[in-house]
């Protein structure tokens, strides 16, 4: 059940039949960040596929980054904060597009409506975010009961207060908690619901476990923007995101990267040549098929079923488009010659 509600995130629309967006958290301090630099990292992850980006707003310190990196995004920007519901007003007044706030650790309820009245004058969203390790105290059921129950008490609260552009999420490093929580909160409200399972781990253990929960309720037409969370790069966490939506027919285009473990055979470093070439891939704005080969062994049967191949001997790189042999390079040119390729295609 797909929320029949929606909210908007800047010009982002989530939920409804809008297509699941994906989103990622900044992995460093806003205060004492290169801005430029942020900004141009932000572009390559909108190019990769990526809608929402969140950063923690810890302290007023981040005010003046923030608000330039708010301005000149090229998605929406969403303020992480804990605990002072002042940080919020600030971060909205920033030019936040959403804030991401847990009721329960923001202290006494006014304050809670506060930030609640300064996302409606401007315009903004709010995330309800729940974790299994931030429950209320003193409160009887399992956790999962207690997540959705609590979440639903705040989405009362806000609409006393006539406010409704909401997401919630509600996450728990345990799998089945996640899955029980959030089937529980789709079956009592139509908010749109971001999925994710927290504290996931490295990228096998992380995207293996936000697979096998996020595919179940997807099943259940229960999610409508996610994040894996991964102890590695965000860049990962796009692209992993990216794949099990392709995996599941939930996003089309893009890229399909298709690259051979390395074997004793290998005569061109595909792994190296993968990492090398892998974030820019992921831009192209293109619905074709990369085949990244090691050895002249599979090397021509992938480059086959490919829009464009490569794979090589030695310093020797041999460029295949639709199967059919086209050129040699040099090693040092492979990729200019590579991306030039599916340029023209």
């Amino acid at each position: 059940m797909f929320s029949k509600k929606t909210a908007l995130v800047g010009g982002l629309r989530i939920g409804g039949d809008a297509p699941v967006a994906v989103q990622t958290m900044y992995d460093s301090q806003i205060a004492t960040c290169d801005t430029d630099a942020v900004l141009h990292r932000i572009s390559v992850l909108k190019a990769m596929g990526c809608d929402l980006i969140r950063f923690s707003y810890v302290s007023s310190d981040d005010r003046q980054s923030f608000e330039k990196i708010c301005t000149s995004s090229p998605m929406p920007i969403v303020a992480d904060i804990h605990f002072d519901y002042r940080l919020a007003l600030e971060a909205l007044d920033a030019g936040a597009a959403k804030v991401r706030i847990n009721p329960g650790n923001i202290g006494a309820k006014w304050k809670t409506e506060e930030v609640v009245k300064a996302a409606l004058d401007h315009g903004a969203a709010i995330r309800i975010g729940l974790n299994n390790g931030s429950l209320p105290r003193g409160v009887d059921g399992t956790p999962d009961v207690v997540m959705a129950d609590t979440a639903l008490e705040y989405l009362d609260w806000f609409a006393s207060w006539g406010f409704d552009n909401t997401v919630v999420s509600l996450k728990s490093s345990d799998i089945e908690t996640t899955i029980k929580a959030n089937k529980r909160l789709a079956s009592q409200a139509g908010v749109p619901i971001h999925l994710g399972v927290t504290e996931a781990g490295g990228t096998v253990s992380a995207c293996i476990r936000s697979t096998y929960a996020f595919t179940r309720l997807f099943d259940s037409s229960i999610g409508d923007t996610m994040r894996v969370s991964i102890t590695g790069s965000i860049e990962d966490e796009v692209h992993a995101a990216l794949e099990i939506l392709r995996a599941l027919g939930l996003r089309k285009g893009g890229v399909r990267i298709v690259s051979c473990p390395r074997c004793g055979r290998h005569s061109f470093d595909s792994q190296g040549f993968l990492k090398q070439v892998e974030a820019r891939l992921l831009a192209v704005d293109k619905s074709i098929t990369v085949a990244i080969m090691g050895c002249q062994v599979n090397g021509p049967g992938e480059a086959g079923n490919a829009d464009v191949a490569i794979t090589g001997i030695g310093r020797n790189v041999f460029l295949y488009q639709h199967g059919k042999l086209l050129t040699d390079v040099a090693l040092e040119d492979a990729e200019e010659e590579l991306f030039k390729l599916i340029e023209e295609l």
